[in-house]
């Protein structure tokens, strides 16, 4: 592994235990086995290290959703998007880099806040972009009616999600998932139109 690489990986681990202002350079070297000074030869500055991480970890976390949907394409929709949510539940338990990139999403450091914002909104709107379209074909296929938009009841879904995974940044797993067993009824009902 490359030293570049190597101070990536090891940054995430930082940056996501200690946050932003809490991680040290000097620690994060010493365990790459390099000197501090030696950080600049790859990242302009310990800005420039934050934004690449989450930049790749946000790139990670877009690609987990991506293989799901891959996944459980032949499932029908509402067992699709539940299931997205379980999913992104397990992922926040139990694995460092979504952990990180959801909090950042919640919590940018305020000193990076301008340059957080975009990279967490490019993720978001791409994900809400792929929840429409896939809304759409279930309506195309006749799978599904909606009584709104497809994008509003993206825009609906990406609410829910952000009910869901609050609980999970404040490491209370359990209501996170009594909130998606009370809100996911509520949801689904709530876009289909009604046939008289």
């Amino acid at each position: 592994m490359s030293v570049k690489l190597q101070l990536l990986h090891i940054g995430l681990s930082h940056f996501a235990k200690d946050g932003y202002e809490g991680a040290s350079l000097s620690r994060l070297a010493a365990e790459a086995g390099i000197k501090k000074p030696s950080i600049y030869a790859h990242f302009k500055s310990k800005e420039d290290l934050f934004l690449k991480v989450l930049s790749r970890a946000a790139r990670a976390l877009k690609h987990q959703i991506i293989r799901y949907m891959i996944a459980h394409r032949e499932q029908p929709s509402e067992q699709k998007l539940r299931g997205l949510l379980t999913y992104l539940q397990e992922l926040y338990t139990s694995d460092d880099t979504i952990k990180f990139v959801i909090r950042m999403s919640f919590f940018p450091p305020a000193a990076l806040r301008e340059e957080v914002i975009p990279l967490i909104y490019n993720l978001l709107d791409g994900l809400e972009s792929r929840l429409t379209r896939l809304l759409r074909q279930s309506m195309d296929q006749g799978e599904l009616s909606l009584c709104l938009s497809a994008e509003a009841a993206s825009q609906a879904y990406m609410t829910c999600a952000d009910g869901i995974l609050i609980e999970m940044l404040y490491g209370q797993s359990h209501r996170s998932v009594q909130r998606l067993n009370t809100i996911w009824p509520v949801y689904w009902r709530g876009i289909q139109a009604v046939h008289q």
